[in-house]
């Protein structure tokens, strides 16, 4: 056997609809998770945001003490929120890197959906000697009135892989824009040849999984409400928050059906498939 490799995290405390499954979901195999916050529960853009409700939710989730609560300053107004984003990760991460080999940096929406697979994957990417280890997204849109969700997938309604960044790092790494850095990856996919349409079609895959075994990420998956409360403060506020976005997803919870149907004619963030998730993954905490 391999050595035991240390595994931290970070947390952006900010957005708690998904907080505690996500946490919950690696909780088991990290030493410590330091949680980075904004000490004004001000967002990138100046907006409030509920972070007292993420810092309670966390220390009741925390039964073995491993977070590690980090307040500071990130609501730089006279910088672009994606600079204030990556100034946050930039600060979580240096900070999460003491004591670990790895870091995971997973937002507080994306849920691993079976571990066990995930750190065999992160064990390779360490054996390897690869310094980023990217894992397969299955983007969830919106949730329908059915209990089934909208998820992105391919003309055809194949399941595809999202990468929005590395979601384990080698400690020491910097990031260069949000969760982006310059590593050099372990890739992981749902087949052989790669499925995700934003990277060439002879990417190189190094391991294949299940897509069940991919992580979950519930980027729209908000009640309206709460939506709205999401487009005010994102490092994406200036499209999140444009109206049409906003009807465009209230029509696609409310016509799950047509949606689907026109995905073989549609860009590639328009293409939906309809999914059925096991009822413990459908709802955040609290939801009624």
């Amino acid at each position: 056997m391999g050595r035991r490799i240390r595994i931290n995290a970070y947390v952006l405390a900010a957005d708690p609809w998904w907080l505690e499954a996500s946490v919950r979901a690696y909780y088991p195999v990290v030493d410590r998770i330091v949680v980075s916050y904004d000490q004004d529960s001000t967002s990138w853009t100046g907006t409030p945001i509920p972070v007292e409700e993420c810092l309670s939710r966390l220390r009741t989730i925390d039964v073995e003490g491993k977070c590690d609560f980090r307040p500071g300053h990130y609501a730089r107004l006279d910088e672009h929120p994606l600079e204030n984003d990556t100034f946050q990760r930039t600060e979580a991460l240096a900070a999460a890197s003491d004591g670990a080999d790895w870091v995971l940096q997973l937002d507080t929406d994306e849920v691993i959906a079976d571990l066990a697979e995930f750190v065999s994957c992160l064990e390779e990417a360490d054996e390897r000697g690869a310094t980023g280890l990217e894992y397969p997204s299955r983007y969830l849109y919106t949730r329908t009135r059915s209990g089934r969700f909208l998820e992105m997938s391919s003309r055809l309604w194949g399941t595809i892989g999202n990468y929005p960044g590395p979601v384990a790092v080698v400690a020491g790494t910097v990031p260069r824009h949000a969760r982006q850095a310059d590593i050099s990856p372990f890739r992981v996919d749902f087949a052989a040849n790669n499925t995700d349409p934003r990277h060439p079609s002879d990417a190189i895959v190094q391991r294949v999984i299940r897509p069940q075994s991919g992580i979950l990420h519930y980027y729209w998956v908000r009640s309206e409400e709460h939506m709205r409360r999401k487009a005010e403060w994102s490092g994406h506020a200036d499209t999140y928050s444009e109206p049409a976005r906003m009807r465009a997803w209230r029509w696609r919870t409310r016509h799950p059906l047509l949606t689907t149907l026109g995905a073989p004619f549609q860009p590639l963030d328009n293409r939906f498939r309809l999914t059925t998730l096991p009822p413990s993954r459908r709802q955040w905490v609290g939801e009624s």
